[in-house]
């Protein structure tokens, strides 16, 4: 299925800039990424970076260090609006960030809209943990007041979300194929 996920995002980015209908989508980024920096930024999603940009996918990657608390800026929700694909890399820490959860609701909603692939990747996380929300996503999920309409938001755009054809990186070999399929993916995009 990871290869299916990956061959409609070939043929989806080659038929989107060979279109000439007034009604396609013109994307400013090929791929957008959602993660927790905590947990992230400084390797995998380093290294996944300098990958894409090497193989020519425009990637929009935030690199701000945020304040707990702090809210998603419309300059972040755009780049979402303005992306082919999500990749949307739950880790550890990722609840325990408003600002991922928030992106998160965005991006599913770009998605149910018809304009947005999404393709979770678990770092270091089991699936299954994210999909019931316990262990560190059900400690986060206890520091925020659970009758708030945002939590619940967030709660179902994780469940919804988890549920999509993705990857499951619990080690090194999983990374090295992950990478390998991407390059795939930026081939067959040529």
């Amino acid at each position: 299925m990871e290869e299916n996920s990956l061959a409609l995002y070939s043929s989806s980015s080659s038929s989107s800039s060979s279109s000439s209908s007034s009604s396609s989508q013109q994307w400013k980024y090929d791929v957008f990424l959602s993660f927790s920096g905590k947990d992230t930024r400084k390797n995998f999603i380093s290294h996944l970076y300098k990958e894409f940009c090497q193989k020519g996918i425009i990637t929009f990657k935030d690199d701000r260090e945020l304040e707990k608390g702090e809210t998603i800026s419309q300059e972040l929700l755009k780049a979402i609006e303005s992306s082919k694909i999500s990749l949307v890399i739950f880790s550890k820490n990722y609840a325990s960030s408003t600002w991922c959860l928030d992106e998160l609701v965005k991006i599913l909603e770009c998605k149910n809209s018809g304009n947005q692939i999404v393709l979770p990747i678990f770092y270091d996380v089991n699936p299954s943990e994210v999909r019931k929300q316990n262990g560190s996503f059900e400690n986060d999920f206890e520091h925020y007041q659970q009758n708030d309409e945002r939590v619940q938001r967030w709660r179902l755009a994780m469940t919804q979300v988890v549920n999509f054809s993705g990857w499951n990186l619990q080690d090194r070999f999983k990374f090295a194929e992950l990478q390998g399929k991407l390059s795939w993916a930026s081939i067959k995009r040529c």
